[in-house]
């Protein structure tokens, strides 16, 4: 379908943009673009890129890559059973940060929402404290724990569950407002009180995504677990480190295969409990 000249004229007067940019716009634009470019290239300059980096980086990676190969197997209990300890001691370390962190969030999530706490002074002072929390990386909370509690897997306890409290409290409390207030008020209706509306109007409601947080959070933590354990809080990371600075390079490797494959592991199953735990409460509604 072809249009007349009167029918592109009147499209124009409509949507003029549609058709040529006015100078100031495209100005801004041109200024913008040149601005993103400029800085990406003084990032390139300032951390010394260059295509003969690059190269020789590679050949290096790939030299890395060969020493890995065949992965070291272990020829002794004793040898693989402190591997099994390191990597159950990571697992501890994220499942008690994870909890601990959980069960200090969520009475502070309540004082976060503002469909629960309506003193609006407290409520942006409690989320401010989120954001503190939550401006210390894991790492270096890690560090000062170690300082304060020597080596091992409680420092990395401690350093996740506080990180979580920060992250967990935010999410938890971002769900708490999302919730419809339908079941509220007919609890409400029905003449229960103040705590009996949180409890069966908006905990049902926000259990689902809770425990969904709960999960992927613990996922992560296990991860976070080994890179803690690289400087001192326990865990399999140390092990990782040591077969590194010593250059058994297939060593490490083997301790990065089972490292992958506990990550995939309590995936698999965080997906089972997700799927059975969320899906009968779904069944219920």
């Amino acid at each position: 379908m072809s249009l007349t000249q009167a029918q592109i004229e009147q499209a124009r007067a409509r949507v003029p943009r549609a058709f040529h940019l006015p100078l100031a716009l495209r100005l801004r634009r041109i200024a913008l673009w040149t601005l993103f470019a400029g800085l990406m290239l003084y990032c390139l300059w300032v951390f010394n890129f260059s295509p003969t980096r690059i190269w020789i980086g590679l050949g290096r990676l790939g030299d890395v890559l060969g020493f890995m190969f065949p992965p070291y197997i272990w020829k002794s209990w004793t040898e693989f059973s402190e591997i099994l300890k390191g990597l159950g001691e990571t697992l501890s370390i994220a499942f008690m940060g994870t909890l601990l962190g959980a069960v200090v969030a969520f009475p502070l999530s309540f004082l976060g929402a503002k469909n629960i706490n309506r003193l609006n002074g407290l409520r942006l002072g409690v989320r401010r404290g989120y954001d503190i929390i939550r401006a210390f990386e894991t790492l270096i909370l890690a560090l000062i724990f170690i300082r304060a509690f020597g080596l091992g897997p409680l420092a990395g306890i401690l350093a996740i569950a506080v990180s979580e409290v920060g992250t967990f409290a935010k999410l938890f409390s971002e769900a708490i407002e999302n919730t419809s207030t339908k079941p509220i008020d007919g609890v409400k209706a029905s003449g229960g009180t103040r705590f009996q509306q949180i409890r069966f109007g908006i905990a049902p409601q926000v259990n689902p995504v809770i425990l969904s947080i709960l999960l992927y959070n613990f996922e992560s933590n296990v991860r976070s677990g080994t890179i803690l354990g690289i400087v001192g809080a326990g865990g399999i990371g140390f092990l990782l480190s040591d077969r590194i600075s010593a250059y058994k390079w297939d060593e490490a490797w083997s301790i990065i295969f089972l490292i992958i494959a506990m990550v995939y592991v309590i995936d698999h199953l965080s997906g089972i409990i997700r799927a059975r735990i969320i899906g009968d409460w779904e069944g219920t509604k």
